[in-house]
């Protein structure tokens, strides 16, 4: 039976919410939380839902979790939360629950990590620098190529470049770093999801994938050259396709997934095609990380209306692929 751990993020944002949510249903799974127990049983009082929490003993077999309880892994709050209002002294909450979750999943204490969203402002403010989930459990890890690639059903996008202002954006194309995440993305789309000879579109970075060089030369300079070296080596790779035409039905037919250059030329077209319902994969790992396609929600915190649709999609893709990647056969 897979074991996951959960943690819920920026606890005045909608997390802990999720978390009760998620805790009045059925799953194949072991799942417990990594989180300060009083918060869990504070958010579940305020939307009206029954909990009962037990705290989780690392030496006993995982046990199926059962519908109106949640399993806790304790993390102490430094302040008291109210729904809806940050507080950076929390911050160090926050980071706690994910270094803890993570270094649990690393030793073979859980299967994978499933993790509700932060507010990076918060966290900077206090004076840590965080650009997110992916680099944070990148660096812990100690993986030089983390790849982030967001899944809605069958479509798949992965992004060369991550949490970058868009200026940052074309300096950070480089042969050496495409063909690390190309390799990365090669290699997880076969590992964890069983795909034995996967096709990657790879976009552009210009309009019309620089329009023969009028309106950018990083396709010919950089990607086209890295493509074309990459597929004497016998990986089936597109592209550089321009992305306006790549995200359309013919075209992601020919593909298992889609490499975009940066977050915003590819993840608005996934949104807008599973929002709510899309999960975070972080790849090039050695665990299994998997996530919500949203932020912290912080209107919604504590009001009944956040919905669990992305977080339960999260843990099901997590439970799958811990399925097909067994503890100790992690890359």
């Amino acid at each position: 039976m897979p074991r996951l751990l959960l943690t819920p993020g920026e606890p005045a944002g909608i997390g802990p919410d999720l978390a009760v949510n998620l805790a009045q249903q059925p799953l194949p799974a072991a799942l417990a939380v990594v989180a300060d127990p009083e918060l869990l049983l504070a958010r579940a009082a305020q939307l009206g839902l029954p909990l009962r929490i037990r705290i989780l003993d690392a030496g006993a077999a995982p046990s199926q979790h059962q519908p109106g309880e949640l399993q806790v892994l304790p993390v102490p709050l430094a302040a008291a939360v109210t729904a809806g209002r940050l507080d950076p002294r929390n911050v160090a909450y926050v980071l706690e629950t994910l270094r803890l979750a993570a270094t649990q999943v690393l030793a073979g204490a859980a299967d994978a990590l499933v993790t509700a969203p932060v507010h990076k402002g918060v966290i900077n403010d206090a004076g840590v620098h965080f650009t997110g989930h992916t680099e944070f459990l990148a660096e812990l890890c100690r993986s030089p190529t983390p790849v982030m690639m967001l899944v809605a059903g069958t479509l798949r996008v992965a992004l060369a470049t991550t949490h970058l202002a868009l200026r940052e954006v074309p300096a950070a194309i480089t042969r050496e770093g495409l063909e690390a995440v190309l390799r990365v993305l090669h290699s997880d789309l076969r590992r964890l999801f069983d795909i034995a000879a996967p096709r990657i579109l790879v976009c552009g970075l210009n309009p019309h994938a620089g329009e023969g060089g009028h309106l950018g030369r990083e396709e010919i300079e950089v990607i086209a050259p890295l493509l074309e070296a990459l597929r004497a080596e016998g990986m089936q790779l597109s592209g550089p396709l321009p992305a306006d035409t790549l995200f359309t039905p013919r075209q992601l037919a020919e593909g298992n997934a889609v490499l975009a250059m940066y977050h915003d030329q590819g993840l608005p077209v996934l949104k807008h095609a599973g929002f709510g319902e899309a999960v975070n994969v972080t790849l090039g790992l050695p665990i299994i990380r998997t996530s919500v396609d949203h932020g912290t929600a912080l209107e919604l915190a504590g009001s009944g209306r956040a919905e669990s649709g992305s977080l339960r999609a999260a843990l099901e893709l997590a439970i799958e692929l811990a399925h097909r990647q067994p503890p100790g056969t992690a890359a």
